[in-house]
């Protein structure tokens, strides 16, 4: 998949909140600091904002997704918002169809509906979601196809989305997995992998999402995007400080904790063991941390190595003003329009 051909100036530059809550802070800090950001990040030239559900994390505030994308939407004028990504297993497809049929009225052209097959939760929490949906990552295919119907123009059959039916959401496939990427590309659909996360798979799928590619309604060509962390700085020094906010997320992931986002540290060691510190930088790979031309060197390399078409960045940054500079700079290696 190497190609030198696509520059970072070719790039599609967009944002992932998980709305994560501050130590010291309350949800509501997070939503009032996410459409704050939204608004910067749309001045910059951002293409899009996308919210991620998950559930029962005291540390991250977007549980009720389609709510906050109303409330990211109605503080902004023209950059796309949606989901990174609706959990479907949780839900059924034709409430999902009706809350997003919804939107894209209030909001038209400018909704996103991502979807995801994992439950974005632990198990005992997945069950409890599904108690009256009784979904699962096997009904994943069928859901979106039954969820395509609902927002489709076709007005058979006994159930429709009001709203909802003809308002052709765009459907995005979300994931981590060989799985999803051959779902995506046999679907004709745009394809968003979460290697911010879950690096591990990232090139192949990408791979076979392109191979297995078949046009559709929605999408002639394949289009994919890497989502992928991002903590950039004046200087490298400063973003390495930063970053150690996201390091420690990440931390109380492995560990199954239930923290806030943590202020920066002067010293990660006295916060991991060796195990603990290697299984946090596997899964952040994807990762890019400095200044300006620091990230513009690493940033052009990753994209040498996987021609994505837009990348999606994740920024966990403990202070408010230091984590909308980071979005400006990304804009301003990328030069965003």
């Amino acid at each position: 998949m190497k190609n030198t051909n696509k520059q970072l100036q070719d790039l599609s530059l967009s944002v992932l909140d998980l709305v994560t809550v501050l130590q010291g802070k309350v949800p509501a800090d997070s939503f009032h600091n996410g459409l704050a950001l939204a608004r910067k990040v749309e001045d910059f030239g951002y293409e899009r904002y996308w919210l991620a559900e998950h559930h029962n994390s005291p540390g991250v505030a977007s549980s009720a997704t389609s709510l906050l994308i109303g409330y990211i939407a109605g503080g902004t004028t023209k950059i796309r918002v949606g989901s990174g990504g609706i959990m479907l297993p949780n839900h059924v497809p034709l409430v999902v169809a009706e809350q997003f049929g919804t939107l894209e009225s209030l909001y038209p052209g400018r909704i996103d509906l991502g979807l995801g097959r994992a439950p974005g939760t632990d198990q005992i929490t997945a069950r409890a979601l599904r108690r009256n949906v009784g979904g699962s990552g096997e009904d994943f295919p069928s859901n979106i196809v039954e969820l395509q119907n609902y927002l489709s123009t076709n007005k058979s059959g006994p159930v429709r989305a009001f709203p909802g039916e003809g308002t052709n959401v765009p459907l995005w496939i979300l994931g981590s997995s060989l799985f999803s990427a051959r779902l995506a590309g046999m679907m004709g659909l745009p394809y968003a992998f979460a290697s911010h996360f879950a690096p591990s798979y990232l090139k192949d799928a990408l791979k076979l999402y392109k191979d297995s590619f078949q046009p559709s309604e929605q999408l002639k060509e394949p289009y994919a995007i890497a989502c992928v962390n991002v903590v950039a700085a004046d200087t490298t020094e400063e973003a390495e400080r930063l970053a150690t906010s996201l390091k420690l997320f990440f931390l109380n992931v492995i560990r199954g904790g239930q923290e806030l986002l943590k202020p920066p540290v002067d010293n990660l060691d006295t916060y991991w063991s060796p195990y603990e510190k290697a299984a946090v930088n596997q899964m952040l790979e994807y990762t890019f941390i400095g200044d300006s031309t620091k990230i513009s060197h690493e940033l052009q390399a990753f994209l040498d190595e996987t021609q994505v078409d837009e990348i999606m960045v994740c920024s966990h940054i403990y202070d408010h003003e230091a984590r909308v500079r980071s979005y400006e700079i990304m804009s301003q290696i990328v030069k965003t329009k």
